[in-house]
C-alpha cells in the first residue's frame, strides 16, 4: 500500500483549533504524521504526492442518526412495503450516496428491518460493496400504538418498529436484536406528530421497559438510542442511562439538568433537519404544507428545540448534527444540511458546527475518528473551500475533491491536482 502525503493543505483537525497551513501524510490506513508549514517530513519519502493547492484537509463526517435503510419513502408505513431482497439494495445504494457526499461514518438510529443494518455493515467491513464506516442499528422496539406500530385490527401491516408490551418482551427483543448482530438498540419511549393516537408531547415507554432494554445493553456491550421528544421521556432516558438520546426537544428544566448531570456519557442530536423542512413546507407534495398541523407543531417545537439546544451548548452536553434524512421531502444525501442548520438556526460558530459532526461524531462512535492526528484513523476530506467559515460548501458533492476511508480513496483527487507536485 503506497503512502499518501497530501502537501500545500489548509488543515482543520477537528478539534476546534484554528486551521494551519500543512502537510498530512498517510501510511497504510492511519494518519502517520501531521506537519505544519515549513515542517520537514523525512519520512515521507515515496509517497503519492497529493498536491491540495490551498484546498482544506479535514476529518471525514459522522452522521449522528443515520436511517439509510428507509429509502426516501413518502410515509411510515411505505417501509414495510418494500421486499426485503430490494430493501437490501436499495440499502447498499443509499450507504454509497452518503460515502459520495462525506460521511466516512454513521451511526445508525434504526434499521428499517431487523438485519438490514447488519448486513449492510459487514459487508461493507469485508470490502465487498462501498459505504462509511457504521454501527448498526435494530429497528425502533416500540409499545402497541406507540411510534412505528401501524398494525391494524383487520391486516397485517409493517414498517421500522418491532411492537413490544412490559419490560419481558422488550427485554426479550432486545436480546434477539444482539444475537442478530446490532451494535445499538433503539426504543421509541416518546410519540411524533406524525402519529395521531401517539403525539410527540406523549411519554409512551414506561419505566419497567426502558430500564429493561437498557440491562440487555449494558450486560451485552450495546448502546442504546432512544427517540425521546417529550421531557418525561428524556428524564426516563437519564435514569436509565440511555447513551444517546435523539430530539430531546420537548425538555423542561429538570431534563436539561439531568443532561447537563450526564453530560460526560450522554449525547443529544436534535434532529433539526426534519423538523425544518416539515415546518416550512418542503413535505407539501406528501400533503403537508406549511399550515398543516403538523407542519405548525414542528414550527413550535423547532423554536424550542432550538433554545433547549443552544442551553445544552452551555451546559457542554454534546450536541450532534443528524437530521432524521431518509424520508422523501428529507432525503439521503442532504444530510450536510445539518451542519448549516446549526449555524443559522442554533447560533453555532461554523467551527463549532465541524467539531460536533467530526470529534463529537467520533466520540459517539467509539473509535480514533474525527480528528487529523497522528496515529488516527485515515478518514479524510480534500475540500475547494475553507468550510470553517462556510459550512455550506460541505453540502456541494463537487466541492468534495477528494474523499479516504481508512486510508483508501473512495474519491480520488482530480488528477490535475495530483500531478502538481511532480509539474512544479
Amino acid at each position: 500500500m503506497t503512502d499518501v502525503l497530501f502537501t500545500g493543505v489548509r488543515v482543520i483537525d477537528g478539534s476546534g483549533a484554528e486551521p494551519f497551513d500543512g502537510q498530512v501524510l498517510v501510511r497504510g490506513n492511519r494518519i502517520r504524521k501531521v506537519a505544519r508549514a515549513g515542517e520537514a517530513l523525512a519520512e515521507a519519502a515515496g509517497a503519492e504526492a497529493v498536491e491540495g493547492g490551498g484546498a482544506t484537509l479535514m476529518p471525514g463526517l459522522i452522521e449522528a442518526h443515520a436511517h439509510i435503510s428507509f429509502c426516501n419513502t413518502p410515509d411510515l408505513e411505505s417501509l414495510g412495503d418494500v421486499p426485503p431482497e430490494e430493501h437490501t439494495l436499495q440499502s447498499m445504494k443509499y450507504a454509497k450516496v452518503m460515502l459520495d457526499q462525506g460521511f466516512t461514518a454513521l451511526f445508525s438510529a434504526a434499521a428499517a428491518k431487523a438485519r438490514l443494518d447488519v448486513v449492510i455493515r459487514n459487508a461493507i467491513d469485508a470490502g465487498e460493496i462501498p459505504g462509511p464506516r457504521m454501527r448498526a442499528a435494530s429497528p425502533e422496539l416500540t409499545p402497541t400504538s406507540g411510534l412505528g406500530d401501524v398494525r391494524r385490527w383487520h391486516m397485517h401491516r409493517e414498517t421500522f418498529a418491532i411492537p413490544c408490551d412490559g419490560p419481558d418482551e422488550f427485554r426479550k427483543m432486545a436480546r434477539v436484536m444482539v444475537r442478530e448482530g446490532v451494535d445499538t438498540l433503539k426504543i421509541n419511549p416518546a410519540g411524533d406528530e406524525f402519529i395521531p393516537f401517539a403525539r410527540a408531547h406523549e411519554t409512551i415507554m414506561n419505566e419497567a421497559e426502558v430500564a429493561a432494554v437498557c440491562e440487555v445493553g449494558r450486560s451485552r456491550g450495546k448502546n442504546v438510542a432512544a427517540h425521546a421528544r417529550s421531557a418525561e421521556s428524556v428524564k426516563m432516558c437519564c435514569r436509565q442511562g440511555v447513551r444517546v438520546v435523539y430530539h430531546a426537544t420537548l425538555s423542561d428544566e429538570e431534563a436539561l439538568d439531568m443532561l447537563e448531570a450526564r453530560k460526560d456519557e450522554v449525547f443529544v442530536a436534535p434532529t433539526a433537519g426534519m423538523a425544518y423542512v416539515t415546518a416550512i413546507g418542503e413535505g407539501r407534495g406528501y400533503g403537508i404544507d406549511e399550515n398543516h398541523p403538523v407542519a405548525r407543531f414542528f414550527a413550535a417545537e423547532l423554536e424550542k428545540g432550538v433554545e433547549n439546544m443552544k442551553a445544552l451548548k452551555r451546559r457542554g452536553v454534546r450536541v450532534l448534527p443528524g437530521g432524521d434524512y431518509g424520508f422523501a421531502w428529507n432525503p439521503i444525501g442532504t444530510n450536510a444540511r445539518d451542519l448549516e442548520h446549526f449555524v443559522k438556526l442554533m447560533d453555532w460558530t461554523p467551527m463549532e458546527a465541524i467539531v460536533a459532526a467530526t470529534k463529537f461524531g467520533g466520540e459517539l462512535f467509539g473509535a480514533e475518528i474525527g480528528l487529523v492526528k497522528d496515529g488516527w484513523l485515515a478518514d479524510l476530506l480534500l475540500v475547494d473551500g475553507d468550510p470553517s467559515k462556510d459550512v455550506s460548501i460541505l453540502q456541494d458533492r463537487d466541492r468534495l475533491l477528494a474523499i479516504m476511508k481508512d486510508g483508501q480513496f473512495h474519491k480520488r483527487p482530480a488528477a490535475r491536482r495530483a500531478q502538481w507536485a511532480a509539474a512544479e
